[in-house]
Protein backbone atom coordinates (compact mmCIF):
# COMPACT_ATOMS: atom_id res chain seq x y z
CA UNK A 1 0.00 0.00 0.00
CA UNK A 2 1.94 2.87 -1.43
CA UNK A 3 2.09 6.39 0.19
CA UNK A 4 1.91 9.99 -2.06
CA UNK A 5 4.02 12.19 0.58
CA UNK A 6 7.26 13.79 1.57
CA UNK A 7 8.97 11.34 4.04
CA UNK A 8 8.90 14.50 6.62
CA UNK A 9 5.65 15.52 6.14
CA UNK A 10 4.68 11.35 6.20
CA UNK A 11 6.63 11.29 9.46
CA UNK A 12 4.69 14.70 11.56
CA UNK A 13 1.35 13.49 10.39
CA UNK A 14 2.26 9.94 12.07
CA UNK A 15 3.34 11.68 15.55
CA UNK A 16 0.25 13.73 15.26
CA UNK A 17 -2.33 10.70 14.88
CA UNK A 18 -0.42 8.90 17.15
CA UNK A 19 -0.59 11.55 19.60
CA UNK A 20 -4.06 11.64 19.37
CA UNK A 21 -5.28 8.24 19.85
CA UNK A 22 -2.76 8.21 22.84
CA UNK A 23 -5.64 10.27 24.65
CA UNK A 24 -7.50 6.73 24.77
CA UNK A 25 -4.53 4.80 26.28
CA UNK A 26 -4.84 5.58 29.95
CA UNK A 27 -1.47 6.51 31.03
CA UNK A 28 1.57 8.50 29.20
CA UNK A 29 4.05 5.32 29.42
CA UNK A 30 2.25 3.67 27.17
CA UNK A 31 2.59 6.49 24.22
CA UNK A 32 6.14 5.19 23.39
CA UNK A 33 5.22 1.69 22.93
CA UNK A 34 2.09 2.35 21.25
CA UNK A 35 4.17 4.41 18.66
CA UNK A 36 6.56 1.91 18.19
CA UNK A 37 4.06 -0.94 17.56
CA UNK A 38 2.09 1.10 15.10
CA UNK A 39 5.17 1.92 13.38
CA UNK A 40 6.38 -1.83 13.18
CA UNK A 41 3.13 -2.89 11.87
CA UNK A 42 3.88 -0.05 8.96
CA UNK A 43 7.49 -0.74 8.02
CA UNK A 44 8.01 -3.51 5.78
CA UNK A 45 8.79 -6.91 6.90
CA UNK A 46 7.32 -10.95 6.58
CA UNK A 47 6.48 -10.32 10.13
CA UNK A 48 4.65 -8.64 12.21
CA UNK A 49 5.09 -10.33 15.58
CA UNK A 50 6.61 -8.56 18.47
CA UNK A 51 10.30 -9.21 17.97
CA UNK A 52 10.87 -8.97 14.32
CA UNK A 53 8.89 -5.32 14.89
CA UNK A 54 11.14 -4.59 17.74
CA UNK A 55 14.27 -5.47 15.84
CA UNK A 56 12.64 -2.70 13.33
CA UNK A 57 11.93 0.39 15.12
CA UNK A 58 14.42 -0.84 17.99
CA UNK A 59 17.54 -2.41 16.41
CA UNK A 60 19.89 -0.51 18.87
CA UNK A 61 18.32 -2.27 21.53
CA UNK A 62 16.21 -5.27 20.60
CA UNK A 63 16.02 -7.24 23.53
CA UNK A 64 14.32 -4.14 25.76
CA UNK A 65 12.45 -3.07 23.15
CA UNK A 66 11.07 -6.49 22.94
CA UNK A 67 9.73 -6.89 26.46
CA UNK A 68 8.31 -3.52 26.55
CA UNK A 69 6.56 -4.33 23.37
CA UNK A 70 5.51 -7.65 24.67
CA UNK A 71 3.87 -5.96 28.04
CA UNK A 72 1.90 -3.41 26.24
CA UNK A 73 0.26 -6.09 24.08
CA UNK A 74 0.31 -8.71 26.16
CA UNK A 75 -0.55 -7.50 29.26
CA UNK A 76 -1.11 -3.67 29.62
CA UNK A 77 -5.00 -3.10 31.19
CA UNK A 78 -6.11 -0.75 28.32
CA UNK A 79 -9.45 -0.47 26.61
CA UNK A 80 -9.76 -1.74 22.75
CA UNK A 81 -13.17 -0.19 22.40
CA UNK A 82 -11.88 2.87 23.58
CA UNK A 83 -8.77 3.07 21.43
CA UNK A 84 -11.03 2.33 18.62
CA UNK A 85 -13.58 4.48 19.93
CA UNK A 86 -10.35 7.33 19.05
CA UNK A 87 -9.36 5.66 15.60
CA UNK A 88 -13.25 5.88 14.97
CA UNK A 89 -13.29 9.59 15.45
CA UNK A 90 -10.31 10.66 13.88
CA UNK A 91 -10.55 8.21 10.74
CA UNK A 92 -14.45 8.19 9.84
CA UNK A 93 -14.73 12.37 9.45
CA UNK A 94 -11.95 11.85 6.68
CA UNK A 95 -13.88 8.94 5.07
CA UNK A 96 -16.92 11.05 5.31
CA UNK A 97 -15.02 14.19 3.21
CA UNK A 98 -16.03 12.01 -0.13
CA UNK A 99 -19.59 11.40 1.11
CA UNK A 100 -21.92 10.01 4.26
CA UNK A 101 -21.18 6.46 5.44
CA UNK A 102 -23.41 4.08 3.51
CA UNK A 103 -23.12 0.66 5.36
CA UNK A 104 -22.22 -0.99 7.98
CA UNK A 105 -20.53 -4.44 6.63
CA UNK A 106 -20.15 -7.63 8.53
CA UNK A 107 -17.61 -10.79 7.99
CA UNK A 108 -15.56 -13.20 9.87
CA UNK A 109 -11.80 -13.90 9.60
CA UNK A 110 -10.27 -16.95 9.60
CA UNK A 111 -6.49 -17.30 10.97
CA UNK A 112 -5.15 -21.01 10.66
CA UNK A 113 -3.36 -21.96 13.59
CA UNK A 114 -1.17 -24.90 15.13
CA UNK A 115 -1.45 -26.18 18.50
CA UNK A 116 -3.99 -26.10 20.62
CA UNK A 117 -3.27 -23.37 23.33
CA UNK A 118 -3.86 -20.05 21.51
CA UNK A 119 -6.99 -18.77 22.53
CA UNK A 120 -10.05 -19.52 20.73
CA UNK A 121 -7.89 -22.16 18.67
CA UNK A 122 -9.93 -24.60 17.07
CA UNK A 123 -10.97 -27.22 14.03
CA UNK A 124 -13.32 -24.82 12.42
CA UNK A 125 -13.88 -23.79 8.79
CA UNK A 126 -10.86 -21.04 7.69
CA UNK A 127 -11.86 -18.87 4.98
CA UNK A 128 -8.17 -18.20 3.96
CA UNK A 129 -7.53 -21.86 3.76
CA UNK A 130 -11.04 -22.96 2.31
CA UNK A 131 -11.74 -25.62 4.66
CA UNK A 132 -11.97 -26.52 8.19
CA UNK A 133 -8.61 -26.63 9.86
CA UNK A 134 -7.09 -25.21 12.88
CA UNK A 135 -7.78 -21.27 13.32
CA UNK A 136 -9.02 -18.68 15.00
CA UNK A 137 -12.24 -16.83 13.66
CA UNK A 138 -13.06 -13.31 14.57
CA UNK A 139 -16.09 -11.28 13.71
CA UNK A 140 -15.86 -7.42 12.37
CA UNK A 141 -17.93 -4.67 11.61
CA UNK A 142 -16.62 -1.83 9.23
CA UNK A 143 -18.32 1.48 8.25
CA UNK A 144 -17.74 2.01 4.74
CA UNK A 145 -18.93 4.35 2.15
CA UNK A 146 -17.76 4.22 -2.14
CA UNK A 147 -14.99 5.33 -1.47
CA UNK A 148 -13.02 3.81 1.97
CA UNK A 149 -13.77 1.63 5.06
CA UNK A 150 -12.60 1.38 8.21
CA UNK A 151 -13.18 -1.97 10.56
CA UNK A 152 -15.01 -0.18 14.29
CA UNK A 153 -15.51 -3.50 16.00
CA UNK A 154 -13.12 -6.60 15.93
CA UNK A 155 -14.51 -9.90 18.62
CA UNK A 156 -12.87 -13.07 18.46
CA UNK A 157 -15.44 -16.15 18.01
CA UNK A 158 -14.99 -18.63 21.18
CA UNK A 159 -16.13 -22.24 20.30
CA UNK A 160 -17.25 -24.53 22.95
CA UNK A 161 -14.92 -26.38 23.69
CA UNK A 162 -13.38 -23.15 25.09
CA UNK A 163 -16.20 -21.41 26.71
CA UNK A 164 -17.25 -24.91 28.64
CA UNK A 165 -13.31 -25.33 29.81
CA UNK A 166 -12.87 -23.34 33.07
CA UNK A 167 -8.81 -24.42 32.60
CA UNK A 168 -8.47 -23.09 29.18
CA UNK A 169 -10.58 -20.18 29.86
CA UNK A 170 -8.08 -18.76 32.91
CA UNK A 171 -4.69 -19.91 31.24
CA UNK A 172 -5.96 -17.62 28.13
CA UNK A 173 -7.47 -14.66 30.76
CA UNK A 174 -11.03 -14.89 28.96
CA UNK A 175 -12.88 -12.37 30.85
CA UNK A 176 -15.85 -14.06 33.05
CA UNK A 177 -18.36 -12.55 31.19
CA UNK A 178 -17.69 -13.80 27.92
CA UNK A 179 -20.04 -16.91 27.05
CA UNK A 180 -20.83 -18.59 24.00
CA UNK A 181 -22.07 -16.59 21.03
CA UNK A 182 -22.57 -17.51 17.86
CA UNK A 183 -20.97 -15.41 15.03
CA UNK A 184 -24.17 -13.81 14.20
CA UNK A 185 -24.97 -13.26 17.75
CA UNK A 186 -21.49 -11.59 18.24
CA UNK A 187 -22.15 -9.23 14.90
CA UNK A 188 -25.52 -8.34 16.24
CA UNK A 189 -23.73 -6.72 19.65
CA UNK A 190 -21.51 -5.18 17.25
CA UNK A 191 -24.58 -3.40 15.36
CA UNK A 192 -25.83 -2.39 18.56
CA UNK A 193 -23.05 -0.77 19.98
CA UNK A 194 -22.60 0.93 16.54
CA UNK A 195 -26.02 2.46 17.08
CA UNK A 196 -25.36 3.23 20.78
CA UNK A 197 -21.98 5.25 19.39
CA UNK A 198 -23.96 7.29 17.01
CA UNK A 199 -22.52 5.45 13.89
CA UNK A 200 -25.15 6.05 11.27
CA UNK A 201 -25.86 3.79 7.82
CA UNK A 202 -28.54 3.28 5.24
CA UNK A 203 -27.78 -0.52 5.42
CA UNK A 204 -26.00 -3.48 6.23
CA UNK A 205 -23.97 -5.95 4.35
CA UNK A 206 -23.04 -9.33 5.58
CA UNK A 207 -22.68 -13.00 3.78
CA UNK A 208 -24.60 -15.81 3.92
CA UNK A 209 -23.17 -17.47 6.61
CA UNK A 210 -25.11 -14.57 8.65
CA UNK A 211 -27.83 -13.77 5.98
CA UNK A 212 -29.02 -17.39 6.27
CA UNK A 213 -30.20 -16.94 9.74
CA UNK A 214 -33.33 -15.76 10.25
CA UNK A 215 -32.76 -14.40 13.77
CA UNK A 216 -30.16 -12.65 12.39
CA UNK A 217 -31.94 -10.61 9.33
CA UNK A 218 -34.90 -10.22 12.75
CA UNK A 219 -32.45 -8.37 14.47
CA UNK A 220 -30.98 -6.40 12.38
CA UNK A 221 -34.71 -4.79 11.38
CA UNK A 222 -35.10 -4.52 15.37
CA UNK A 223 -31.94 -2.59 15.65
CA UNK A 224 -34.00 0.23 12.86
CA UNK A 225 -31.90 -0.56 10.32
CA UNK A 226 -32.35 -1.72 6.63
CA UNK A 227 -29.77 -5.00 5.33
CA UNK A 228 -28.78 -6.56 2.03
CA UNK A 229 -27.31 -9.82 2.78
CA UNK A 230 -26.33 -13.44 1.25
CA UNK A 231 -28.42 -16.55 1.50
CA UNK A 232 -28.14 -19.92 0.48
CA UNK A 233 -29.78 -21.31 -3.03
CA UNK A 234 -32.05 -23.54 -0.65
CA UNK A 235 -33.75 -20.71 1.63
CA UNK A 236 -37.06 -20.93 0.98
CA UNK A 237 -39.55 -18.28 -0.23
CA UNK A 238 -43.02 -17.37 -0.89
CA UNK A 239 -42.68 -16.26 -4.32
CA UNK A 240 -44.20 -12.93 -6.20
CA UNK A 241 -47.97 -12.93 -5.14
CA UNK A 242 -48.11 -15.77 -3.29
CA UNK A 243 -48.46 -15.90 0.53
CA UNK A 244 -49.17 -18.64 3.41
CA UNK A 245 -52.36 -19.69 4.07
CA UNK A 246 -54.79 -18.00 6.94
CA UNK A 247 -55.28 -19.69 10.32
CA UNK A 248 -57.71 -21.92 10.29
CA UNK A 249 -61.49 -20.80 11.85
CA UNK A 250 -61.83 -22.36 14.97
CA UNK A 251 -64.80 -25.11 14.98
CA UNK A 252 -65.47 -24.95 18.49
CA UNK A 253 -63.65 -27.97 19.59
CA UNK A 254 -59.94 -27.79 20.83
CA UNK A 255 -57.61 -25.24 21.29
CA UNK A 256 -58.29 -22.30 18.64
CA UNK A 257 -54.80 -21.61 16.39
CA UNK A 258 -53.92 -18.06 14.97
CA UNK A 259 -50.69 -19.45 13.18
CA UNK A 260 -50.90 -19.12 9.38
CA UNK A 261 -50.26 -22.47 7.67
CA UNK A 262 -49.32 -24.64 4.52
CA UNK A 263 -50.65 -27.42 3.21
CA UNK A 264 -49.73 -30.17 0.70
CA UNK A 265 -50.87 -28.07 -2.55
CA UNK A 266 -49.33 -24.77 -0.71
CA UNK A 267 -45.93 -24.43 -0.30
CA UNK A 268 -42.87 -22.34 -0.30
CA UNK A 269 -40.29 -22.94 -2.91
CA UNK A 270 -36.44 -22.19 -2.55
CA UNK A 271 -34.74 -19.15 -3.96
CA UNK A 272 -32.85 -22.11 -6.51
CA UNK A 273 -36.49 -23.19 -7.77
CA UNK A 274 -37.72 -19.36 -7.64
CA UNK A 275 -34.54 -18.04 -10.14
CA UNK A 276 -35.01 -21.27 -12.42
CA UNK A 277 -38.76 -20.43 -12.90
CA UNK A 278 -38.47 -16.64 -13.44
CA UNK A 279 -39.15 -15.69 -17.53
CA UNK A 280 -36.32 -14.70 -19.24
CA UNK A 281 -37.09 -11.11 -19.31
CA UNK A 282 -36.88 -11.05 -15.47
CA UNK A 283 -32.88 -10.91 -16.13
CA UNK A 284 -31.34 -7.55 -17.35
CA UNK A 285 -27.12 -6.97 -16.94
CA UNK A 286 -26.29 -4.45 -14.83
CA UNK A 287 -22.72 -2.85 -14.41
CA UNK A 288 -22.02 -1.70 -10.67
CA UNK A 289 -18.25 -0.04 -10.76
CA UNK A 290 -14.63 -0.45 -12.17
CA UNK A 291 -12.94 -3.44 -11.70
CA UNK A 292 -9.05 -3.63 -12.18
CA UNK A 293 -9.06 -3.93 -15.99
CA UNK A 294 -12.85 -3.50 -16.86
CA UNK A 295 -15.81 -2.68 -15.20
CA UNK A 296 -17.58 -5.02 -13.52
CA UNK A 297 -21.20 -6.11 -14.72
CA UNK A 298 -23.29 -9.37 -14.31
CA UNK A 299 -27.32 -10.51 -15.32
CA UNK A 300 -29.62 -9.56 -12.13
CA UNK A 301 -33.07 -10.72 -11.23
CA UNK A 302 -35.07 -8.63 -8.42
CA UNK A 303 -38.46 -9.59 -7.62
CA UNK A 304 -40.52 -8.97 -4.19
CA UNK A 305 -40.74 -12.56 -1.88
CA UNK A 306 -41.77 -13.31 1.60
CA UNK A 307 -39.35 -15.26 3.39
CA UNK A 308 -40.94 -18.15 4.68
CA UNK A 309 -38.69 -20.04 6.87
CA UNK A 310 -40.85 -21.28 10.02
CA UNK A 311 -43.21 -18.73 9.28
CA UNK A 312 -46.30 -21.60 10.16
CA UNK A 313 -44.96 -20.18 13.96
CA UNK A 314 -46.53 -16.63 13.23
CA UNK A 315 -49.75 -15.05 13.25
CA UNK A 316 -49.01 -13.11 10.03
CA UNK A 317 -46.88 -13.86 7.13
CA UNK A 318 -43.51 -11.84 6.95
CA UNK A 319 -43.06 -8.76 5.01
CA UNK A 320 -41.87 -7.92 1.44
CA UNK A 321 -38.45 -7.98 0.53
CA UNK A 322 -36.55 -7.78 -2.10
CA UNK A 323 -34.83 -11.12 -3.62
CA UNK A 324 -32.13 -10.21 -5.44
CA UNK A 325 -30.20 -12.94 -7.55
CA UNK A 326 -27.41 -13.08 -10.13
CA UNK A 327 -26.90 -15.30 -12.93
CA UNK A 328 -23.73 -14.59 -14.78
CA UNK A 329 -24.61 -15.03 -18.76
CA UNK A 330 -21.49 -18.08 -18.92
CA UNK A 331 -22.77 -19.78 -15.80
CA UNK A 332 -25.00 -23.14 -15.78
CA UNK A 333 -27.30 -21.46 -13.12
CA UNK A 334 -27.53 -18.67 -10.73
CA UNK A 335 -24.46 -17.85 -8.68
CA UNK A 336 -25.78 -15.59 -5.58
CA UNK A 337 -28.53 -14.88 -3.89
CA UNK A 338 -29.84 -11.96 -1.75
CA UNK A 339 -32.42 -10.61 0.49
CA UNK A 340 -33.13 -6.79 1.64
CA UNK A 341 -35.47 -4.96 2.94
CA UNK A 342 -34.29 -1.88 0.88
CA UNK A 343 -37.07 0.30 0.00
CA UNK A 344 -39.88 -1.00 -2.16
CA UNK A 345 -39.31 1.95 -5.06
CA UNK A 346 -35.56 1.01 -5.42
CA UNK A 347 -34.20 0.69 -8.45
CA UNK A 348 -32.40 -2.54 -9.45
CA UNK A 349 -28.78 -0.70 -10.31
CA UNK A 350 -29.47 1.32 -6.87
CA UNK A 351 -29.95 -2.52 -5.25
CA UNK A 352 -27.23 -4.43 -7.22
CA UNK A 353 -24.75 -0.80 -5.96
CA UNK A 354 -25.63 -1.48 -2.35
CA UNK A 355 -25.30 -5.13 -2.42
CA UNK A 356 -21.70 -5.21 -4.17
CA UNK A 357 -20.33 -2.69 -1.72
CA UNK A 358 -19.69 -5.74 0.48
CA UNK A 359 -16.33 -5.75 -1.61
CA UNK A 360 -14.75 -3.40 0.55
CA UNK A 361 -14.32 -5.49 3.72
CA UNK A 362 -12.80 -8.01 1.55
CA UNK A 363 -10.32 -5.01 0.85
CA UNK A 364 -9.83 -4.21 4.66
CA UNK A 365 -9.46 -8.16 5.34
CA UNK A 366 -6.41 -8.36 2.78
CA UNK A 367 -4.61 -5.04 3.59
CA UNK A 368 -4.90 -5.96 7.27
CA UNK A 369 -3.31 -9.30 6.45
CA UNK A 370 -0.58 -9.14 4.02
CA UNK A 371 0.50 -5.24 4.70
CA UNK A 372 -0.34 -5.30 8.39
CA UNK A 373 0.10 -8.51 10.10
CA UNK A 374 -3.31 -9.10 11.28
CA UNK A 375 -2.82 -12.72 11.99
CA UNK A 376 0.99 -12.41 12.73
CA UNK A 377 0.23 -12.55 16.72
CA UNK A 378 2.32 -15.31 18.64
CA UNK A 379 0.66 -14.87 22.22
CA UNK A 380 -1.90 -17.04 23.54
CA UNK A 381 -4.42 -14.86 25.67
CA UNK A 382 -7.57 -12.87 25.13
CA UNK A 383 -6.41 -9.29 25.96
CA UNK A 384 -2.74 -9.77 23.53
CA UNK A 385 -5.18 -11.32 20.52
CA UNK A 386 -7.33 -8.51 20.76
CA UNK A 387 -4.65 -5.42 21.52
CA UNK A 388 -3.04 -6.58 18.95
CA UNK A 389 -5.87 -6.28 16.25
CA UNK A 390 -6.49 -2.80 17.52
CA UNK A 391 -3.25 -2.04 16.95
CA UNK A 392 -3.61 -3.16 13.20
CA UNK A 393 -6.90 -1.25 12.85
CA UNK A 394 -5.31 1.94 14.34
CA UNK A 395 -2.18 1.84 12.06
CA UNK A 396 -4.82 0.93 9.09
CA UNK A 397 -6.76 3.77 10.15
CA UNK A 398 -3.59 6.11 9.59
CA UNK A 399 -2.58 4.80 6.12
CA UNK A 400 -6.51 5.59 5.36
CA UNK A 401 -6.02 9.30 6.80
CA UNK A 402 -2.75 9.81 5.06
CA UNK A 403 -3.92 8.41 1.70
CA UNK A 404 -6.38 11.87 1.99
CA UNK A 405 -3.42 13.82 3.26
CA UNK A 406 -1.36 13.50 -0.28
CA UNK A 407 -2.18 15.15 -2.98
CA UNK A 408 -2.85 13.21 -6.32
CA UNK A 409 0.02 14.42 -7.83
CA UNK A 410 2.55 14.31 -4.87
CA UNK A 411 5.41 12.28 -5.33
CA UNK A 412 4.64 8.49 -4.43
CA UNK A 413 7.07 6.69 -1.34
CA UNK A 414 7.08 3.16 -0.22
CA UNK A 415 7.42 4.09 3.18
CA UNK A 416 4.76 6.58 5.41
CA UNK A 417 7.55 6.32 7.85
CA UNK A 418 11.41 6.28 7.95
CA UNK A 419 12.67 2.93 8.49
CA UNK A 420 15.68 2.74 10.58
CA UNK A 421 18.61 0.16 9.36
CA UNK A 422 19.41 -3.30 11.38
CA UNK A 423 22.73 -3.95 13.03
CA UNK A 424 24.91 -6.46 11.22
CA UNK A 425 25.27 -8.32 13.74
CA UNK A 426 21.68 -8.60 14.65
CA UNK A 427 20.19 -12.23 14.34
CA UNK A 428 16.18 -13.04 15.49
CA UNK A 429 15.87 -15.85 18.18
CA UNK A 430 16.06 -19.06 17.08
CA UNK A 431 17.64 -18.40 14.10
CA UNK A 432 21.13 -20.48 13.19
CA UNK A 433 24.08 -18.58 13.56
CA UNK A 434 25.73 -17.92 10.61
CA UNK A 435 29.36 -18.54 11.28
Amino acid sequence: MGLESSAGGSESRFAAYVETITSALGHADRAAPFRSYCAGLLLPGERKSVEPMAARVQPGRVRAAHQALHHFVAKSDWSDAAVLAAVRAEVLPIIEQRGPIRALIIDDTGMPKKGKHSVGVARQYCGQLGKQDNCQVAVSLSAANDHASLPIAYRLSLPHEWVDDPDRRAVAGVPDDVGFQTKPQIALGQLRAARAAGIDADFVLADAGYGSDTDFRDGITEIGLADAVGIQSSTSLWPPGVEPLPPKLWSGRGRPTSAIRRDGAHQPISARQLALDLPQKAWRRVTWREGTNTRLASRFAAVRVRPAHRDYHRATPRPEEWCLIEWPADEPEPTKYFLSTLPANISRRALVNATKLRWRIERDSQDLKQELGLGHYEGRGWRGFHHHATLCIAAYGFLISEREAIPPSGQRNALPIKEPRLPDDYRPRGAPDPA
